[in-house]
């Protein structure tokens, strides 16, 4: 095994990151493709996403693009089998595709709430499932899910969501548990309040970071580049043997009152 600094050198794998146009996918793609990888974009607006690809490329990072619909679970397996056919093999799956939708639970609608399961949770299995498929017939691979705070907390307003993110932390174990023998790695990171396009809406408040500030040790917003030195332990020969586990980056909210 590779020691010390190299063991967190991405150089010849392919990471395949859905959503990352913008916002936390867009930042560690570039972190990704900046540890060695090769990247591969993915999203469903075509325009975002070449546009994405074009500012990392300018960079001087390999970037590749791949346009679909993470919900959709045939469109998922074509589009990763022909790229696997046509490129070689995705080693690196990051699960960043996701929503928000805030309301009272007593007047939340049901079609958002479906959306919402469609959208956090459906994505998981579906990107999941067809890139495991060809990992574990080379015996190695790694994975990694998106989750959040509300992995383990709630908050007023957003119920349906903190359903959704806890399901992705057990859907992580539940891989770990079913393709750890396969020779992959399933992890999730749970990002604390990063200012990001979700969070658009409380980033204006000022109300709500005031409030932030004094419920986060840190006594901050996370910025998305934080998350990149996670992304590429989970991702590198350094993180070899975690399985199952979910990795808080959060400013230390998960662990004070």
């Amino acid at each position: 095994m590779t020691n010390g600094i190299g063991l967190f050198d991405l150089t010849g794998e392919c990471a395949l990151i859905t959503g990352s146009s913008q916002g936390i996918g867009f930042a560690l793609a570039r972190g990704l493709a900046q540890a060695g990888a090769k990247v591969v974009l993915n999203g469903r607006d075509e325009t975002k996403l070449k546009s994405a690809a074009e500012t990392l490329r300018g960079e001087g990072l390999s970037i590749d693009e791949l346009a679909f619909d993470a919900t959709d679970h045939s469109a998922v397996r074509t589009a990763v089998d022909h790229y696997e056919k046509e490129n070689g093999p995705v080693g690196i799956l990051v699960n960043n595709a996701g929503m928000q939708f805030r309301t009272e639970l007593q007047d939340f609608p049901a079609d958002k709430f479906a959306e919402l399961l469609n959208t956090n949770i459906a994505t998981v299995f579906n990107v999941g499932q067809a890139c495991a498929r060809h990992m574990i017939e080379r015996g190695r691979g790694k994975i990694i899910n998106i989750a959040s705070v509300q992995t383990s907390l709630a908050r007023p307003s957003i119920a349906p969501y903190t359903a959704t993110k806890g399901a992705v932390g057990n859907l992580t174990k539940g891989m770990a548990t079913d393709w750890a023998k396969f020779g992959i790695q399933c992890n999730a990171i749970a990002p604390g309040y990063f200012d990001t396009p979700l969070n658009a809406a409380l980033v204006a408040d000022p109300e709500f970071s005031a409030w932030l500030e004094k419920r986060t040790p840190a006594g901050r917003w996370g910025n998305v580049e934080e998350l990149v030195g996670a992304c590429i332990f989970l991702s590198s020969q350094a993180s070899s043997f975690v399985n199952g586990h979910t990795l808080y980056v959060d400013g230390g909210i998960t662990a004070s009152l």
